[in-house]
């Protein structure tokens, strides 16, 4: 109801405190007043596995991109917390359409680590064909959207397949993850509206890990966060402790129930930090100081969670240090048989394009096939799809 007043009173935003729920502090002790989710046994040593998994998988592949073995990888480091505990609180069935760096929501799902290797190496494997750079993993079968390089484009792509999820009414949600960076993207904006308009089951999910590769949040935006977003568009809106893997499963779970139950979406805020760089062509040190570095160290969310698991007698040191040799282990013996395996052939570059390959395609085709032919030194991995038997004689005649 409206109300009026007769003198101008104007408003900054100042008058609304969005507080951040919490559960776990970084002993993993739970906080006075907080209450444990119902998680079961399994149920929290497959989120803190996954976690460590991820954890393992992308310290070995900067590595590997160091040693020149993949030519690009983004870590999830630090934010494996608000990533898996987000994807544990989802119905498996649920859609995730991620940014770049939730490859932890992978892991939780069943991705395996061949699948992960596959796709960072573009071999003959890799659902996508290699046609995207590394990291831009995807899944039909665990209903998580391939990853588009573009910053924010997924999150109205998750308004539009939320209101699908509407439309099919069997109680199914999307959850969209994006980066603190990206709700400066007007597709932020766009999205928020359309599902407030439209009463759709999607949670916006934002990992606000303080930057946008060298930008701090102090510098992307005067306002209080990401969260009071929510307000200007009449919806949900909780604020949580990103490095709290327990906080983060209660809220999205919670957040869950709103959407599919309610057919609403709801907004989270998930404060959390990049440990790591943007990419592997980031150097952080140019824009922050290692002493923040290391006050965030101390929060680590694979510590936190560790250490409650630890409490209740459901996790110890020497399973620990099994689980990490193994996982070390996995990670380089896949890697290896990846990196062997040869790439997609050269016909999938224009397959799935049309029902029938046009012939400006295939002619297309063909003189990208005379010009490896002729250079194939230059080409390795698309001359190891080719018979390269031909004379440099009949190529170059093939080539006139």
């Amino acid at each position: 109801m409206t109300q009026y007043v007769h003198q101008p009173a104007f408003m900054t935003g100042d008058e609304f405190s969005i507080e951040t729920f919490s559960l776990l502090n970084p002993d993993g002790e739970l906080y006075p007043g907080g209450e444990e989710p119902a998680l079961t046994r399994d149920h929290a040593r497959r989120l803190y596995q996954a976690m460590l998994a991820t954890r393992i998988l992308d310290e070995r592949m900067m590595a590997a991109q160091r040693q020149g073995r993949l030519s690009f990888y983004m870590q999830c480091t630090g934010e494996e917390a608000a990533v898996v505990g987000a994807a544990a609180a989802l119905d498996d069935a649920d859609m995730i359409m991620a940014q770049y760096r939730e490859q932890g929501a992978l892991m939780y799902r069943g991705f395996s680590i061949d699948e992960f290797m596959n796709q960072l190496f573009g071999n003959e494997l890799d659902y996508g064909k290699g046609r995207q750079m590394p990291i831009h993993y995807g899944s039909r079968k665990l209903h998580y959207m391939t990853i588009s390089s573009p910053l924010a484009t997924q999150i109205p792509q998750a308004t539009g397949y939320a209101y699908g999820q509407k439309l099919a009414g069997e109680g199914h949600c999307t959850l969209t993850f994006f980066g603190e960076g990206a709700a400066s993207e007007g597709d932020f904006h766009a999205a928020l509206n359309m599902a407030a308009v439209h009463q759709v089951p999607v949670i916006f999910f934002c990992r606000n890990n303080g930057y946008a590769i060298s930008t701090p949040s102090t510098e992307q935006f005067a306002a209080d966060g990401i969260a009071p977003r929510a307000f200007g568009y009449h919806m949900h809106v909780i604020r949580v402790d990103g490095n709290d893997a327990l906080a983060v499963y209660e809220a999205t779970r919670q957040a869950r129930k709103i959407a599919v139950e309610q057919n609403q979406p709801v907004l989270i805020e998930a404060m959390s930090y990049r440990l790591a760089a943007h990419s592997s062509s980031d150097d952080p040190s140019g824009y922050r100081a290692k002493s923040e570095e290391e006050a965030w160290r101390a929060k680590d969310p694979l510590l936190r969670m560790q250490r409650w698991l630890a409490k209740k007698g459901w996790w110890s040191d020497e399973e620990e240090a099994a689980q990490q040799e193994s996982l070390r282990r996995e990670v380089l013996e896949t890697m290896k048989r990846a990196e062997k395996r040869p790439p997609p052939p050269l016909e999938s570059l224009i397959s799935d394009v049309y029902a029938d390959v046009t012939p400006a395609l295939q002619h297309q085709l063909d003189q990208l096939k005379r010009h490896i032919r002729r250079y194939p030194d230059a080409y390795p991995r698309g001359a190891k799809s080719l018979d390269l038997t031909l004379s440099s004689a009949t190529d170059t005649q093939g080539e006139a």
